[in-house]
């Protein structure tokens, strides 16, 4: 019988393994960690005020991440209104084909980091999210075109920064309590992110709306000039001494091409279809041609990649529940900040500043939460913590859904964005800790990006799914009544995300009691 302090944290394996990924299984039932050596972890000789000035400046990947997905929620109406665009499918491009970009790279983002150096890809994808930024507010001289395009390229920027944040983070703090504190803050600093977000798109929507994203390339160049002195130098691998060609070898380019086209593809058909309808071909063929490049992806990985992008053969039933777990939870987020903001815009008659201000106590919920996991992993298992995460997720998207548009704030709205935050924030730091103990210390971009993989291409996903349900059932959606029907069946379907995440975490903490049972 293992403690409790032993459960769901799998074994992580030496660092100077020679293999190019881990070949065992991840079994999330053991916490054995290996021995290590003198100055392998750089951030723990750190001062204090350094290190908090090093995991700021890390945490906002995170930060700008969720600012980029609250600007654009908040003033979602007044950008389409000058474009002249009103169809409801349309306007979840702008939030889907950013969480696509950055769910569909992220693990390309990842391997580019393992294989030329974290803190250096960190620096350029801040750089990049400050270009596209730029893109985006300029595109007003131009046409709803090219501000898609530009959010879809924005999602780049935040596909370089998240996965080499949180590999920077594994690789320079030794396994601990710091560490998951650390992890802790990189997820607590998401609500911070999303309320900033909300806040500085409704105050400059007021004025002019390219403001939004022209004010936020000047402060992501900022912080790229800002991570490039206070991240300090990493840990040298073994397999980092290698020429590029070697490095090229390394990066598994079919695997990589065959397994973004396939989740762009697919993505592609499932957003696509809410504006253009399942009855034109192509979004069949875009979905069929997905599925074949998927195929082809997984056999790759399997059987051909020297390198793989994604070491399936690391993996076993524990870690699909924790993938499926995060990806039921995340999705049922995704639909629900999306929806609950259409109806109090479009039906309750609220101002994108009112719901900036309606989101505030995600700030302490969403903060106390992380910190709480940092806390508690290590002391209860984390397949309960994910379990809290289901509950919260299941409690806030059914308040969403059974709101009634003209009620109070202080009755379900408040009560929905206090619970479902406990949600986000209990899910993400136990999927993201999990998964760092598992990997070696040189594939921590990897592991970061598995996750962020699920959370991000799952809120884009989950869009898509919502935004089919919402045209099938709003009857052309003209009228008040008709669209309120058709955010109302897509809040419920989050309440059905959220069920079936709970279903899979109870099987999951079932699964281990039995497996100690039977050890």
């Amino acid at each position: 019988m293992t403690s409790s302090s032993e459960t769901d944290l799998p074994e992580k394996p030496e660092a100077d393994s020679p293999s190019h990924a881990p070949s065992q299984h991840l079994d999330v039932e053991s916490n054995e960690q290996p021995k290590i050596q003198e100055n392998v972890y750089p951030a723990d000789a750190l001062s204090t005020p350094r290190q908090i000035l090093f995991v700021g400046t890390l945490c906002t990947a995170m930060f700008t991440n969720q600012v980029g997905l609250g600007n654009t929620l908040a003033t979602v109406g007044v950008i389409g209104e000058s474009f002249g665009i009103t169809n409801p499918g349309q306007l979840s491009w702008l939030i889907a084909g950013y969480s696509l970009t950055i769910g569909t790279f992220i693990l390309i983002g990842g391997r580019l980091g393992d294989e030329f150096g974290n803190k250096k890809i960190f620096v350029i994808g801040m750089a990049w999210y400050s270009l596209w930024s730029l893109v985006a507010g300029l595109s007003v001289y131009s046409s709803y075109v090219l501000f898609i395009f530009a959010r879809v390229f924005q999602g780049m920027g935040p596909a370089l920064t998240l996965p080499n944040g949180l590999a920077i983070l594994g690789q320079t703090y030794s396994p601990g309590p710091r560490k998951n504190m650390s992890f802790a803050w990189f997820g607590g600093s998401a609500p911070f992110g999303a309320i900033a977000g909300f806040l500085f798109g409704g105050l400059f929507a007021l004025a002019w709306w390219p403001w939004i994203y022209c004010s936020q390339a000047i402060a992501l160049a900022g912080v790229a000039a800002f991570a490039a002195w206070t991240i300090p130098p990493l840990p040298v691998q073994p397999r980092q001494n290698r020429s590029i060609g070697e490095k090229i070898e390394d990066l598994d380019i079919p695997g990589g091409l065959t397994g973004v086209t396939a989740l762009v593809l697919f993505n592609f058909a499932w957003n696509q279809a809410v504006v253009a309808d399942w009855q034109h071909p192509y979004i069949y063929v875009c979905l069929i041609l997905g599925a074949i490049f998927g195929v082809a992806f997984f056999c790759i990985e399997i059987h051909w990649a020297k390198s793989p992008i994604l070491p399936l053969a690391a993996f076993n039933s524990d870690i699909a529940f924790v993938f499926v777990c995060t990806a039921t939870g995340w999705a049922c987020f995704g639909i629900w900040v999306f929806y609950i903001g259409q109806v109090a815009i479009n039906i309750g008659g609220s101002t994108p500043l009112q719901i900036a201000a309606w989101f505030i106590p995600v700030i302490p919920s969403g903060l106390l939460s992380a910190l709480a996991v940092g806390k508690l992993l290590g002391k209860i298992p984390a397949s309960w913590i994910m379990v809290v995460g289901q509950v919260a997720y299941l409690a806030g998207s059914i308040l969403a859904a059974t709101r009634p548009p003209h009620s109070i704030y202080w009755t379900y709205y408040f009560f929905s964005v206090l619970i479902i935050t406990v949600g986000m924030d209990t899910s993400f730091p136990a999927a993201t800790i999990i998964f760092s103990n598992a990997v070696p210390q040189r594939y921590q971009g990897m592991g970061a990006s598995i996750v962020m993989t699920v959370v991000n291409y799952s809120i884009s996903l989950g869009l898509g799914f919502a935004g089919t349900i919402e045209t099938n059932i709003n009857n052309g959606g003209m009228m008040e009544s008709e669209k309120f029907l058709g955010y109302h069946g897509a809040l419920w379907f989050s309440v059905g995300l959220a069920g079936l995440g709970l279903v899979l975490s109870l099987i999951f903490v079932a699964k281990g009691h039995w497996k100690r049972s039977t050890a």
